[in-house]
């Protein structure tokens, strides 16, 4: 659920203090940006997803090129949040009184990037709907038990990352057994929304206009306790290797950590420090192994790849050290010809990602 782009006459300088003002932590200043901006003309839509959801943006990208510390992206996140909040508070910039159905917004389980949502629950409001937003981490009982007391018409169901694909496809086919049609939206449905359509949701948008616009045609309800299980949407899950994959993830894990100090030397010398980050880096790799194999999408895979290697060089941490950890549980998942077919295409992928390292003696650490 991003933005769209927009043009607006000062629209880019007022990125640039909302920008400026989250950089510094300036709560206030940020606020008095944005609701300033609306109260000299600026659409509070435009306001919400082409101000607040771009510099969003930017604080995500500036993170991922090691420009904003992991603090600082928390810390700009919530305060535009609280901005969010002001505007929607504000009694002369709040939307309207609701007139149409209700509707559902929610994070699904596990999933704590709750801002997209928050901002297409304000597009909402302000375009009339009864808006219920219940933030991030909901978890699939309780989201049920809600459309049951609320009698809610749709549900919008939002995740960031790819991981929780499962855990999506859990709580679409769960809102449609009661009767409730799931629109799809956020960045781990996959940027043309393959993802949301593999698993069966009934309606999915690159973005939070669209999804008004989708949501303004209606949809269909599903039958209710028409009840369908996994392999009816994914029937490659057959094979097991995605259970098996989860099932033994610390043993992986563990494993891949032991064969990697054999294949990549510089970790002997590593600090406790560095062997925990990497550590939770195999953990991720193995994560989206994971939602690889239950989307049966290589792809997926492949682009966690060569983003977690960019990642790693902006933080000076040699990348090519995701080559062995990738042939390692290449060899532990030998038996698994979809794995293997997708840690291949990633190795691949990374060495042409990658420029070649130097030799021993050049000058330069691996």
């Amino acid at each position: 659920m991003t933005a769209a782009n927009a043009t607006h006459p000062g629209l880019t300088a007022v990125r640039d203090r909302l920008w400026t003002a989250v950089r510094a932590g300036d709560e206030y200043e940020a606020c008095a940006v944005v609701v300033g901006a609306v109260e000299s003309g600026l659409d509070p839509e435009t306001a919400l997803l082409d101000v607040i959801g771009a510099v969003q943006l930017r604080v995500g990208t500036e993170w991922a090129a090691n420009r904003l510390t992991v603090a600082q992206e928390h810390a700009a996140t919530a305060i535009h949040e609280r901005v969010v909040a002001a505007l929607a508070h504000d009694p002369e910039h709040r939307g309207p009184a609701p007139s149409r159905s209700r509707i559902t917004v929610a994070c699904v389980d596990g999933e704590w990037h709750a801002l997209p949502a928050r901002l297409l629950a304000e597009v909402l409001r302000r375009r009339g709907w009864q808006v219920d937003f219940l933030g991030a981490h909901v978890p699939t009982p309780h989201l049920i038990a809600h459309l049951h007391q609320t009698g809610a018409r749709v549900v919008a169901l939002s995740a960031t990352l790819s991981p929780h694909l499962p855990t999506a496809h859990a709580a679409i086919t769960a809102c449609q057994a009661v009767g409730v049609p799931v629109f799809a939206g956020g960045a781990a449905f996959g940027t043309d929304g393959r993802y949301a359509r593999a698993l069966g949701a009934d309606a999915w948008a690159p973005h939070a206009r669209e999804a008004a616009r989708v949501l303004d045609r209606g949809l269909a309800r599903p039958e209710p306790l028409a009840i369908r299980q996994t392999v009816d949407d994914l029937p490659h899950l057959t094979d097991q290797e995605y259970t098996m994959v989860v099932g033994t993830r610390r043993e992986l894990l563990k494993e891949a950590l032991v064969e990697l100090e054999d294949r990549f030397p510089p970790m002997r010398a590593y600090s406790d420090r560095q062997r925990q980050r990497t550590a939770e880096d195999i953990g991720h790799i193995l994560d989206h192994l994971a939602a690889a194999l239950y989307v049966a999408d290589e792809d997926l895979f492949i682009d966690f790849i060569a983003w977690t290697a960019d990642v790693l060089t902006a933080r000076d941490v040699p990348a090519h050290s995701l080559d062995p950890a990738l042939e390692v549980l290449g060899l532990r998942l030998r038996d698994f010809p979809r794995a293997t077919r997708i840690l291949r295409a990633a190795r691949d992928t990374l060495a042409r990602h990658l420029p070649a390292p130097r030799k021993p003696g050049d000058g330069q650490h691996v």
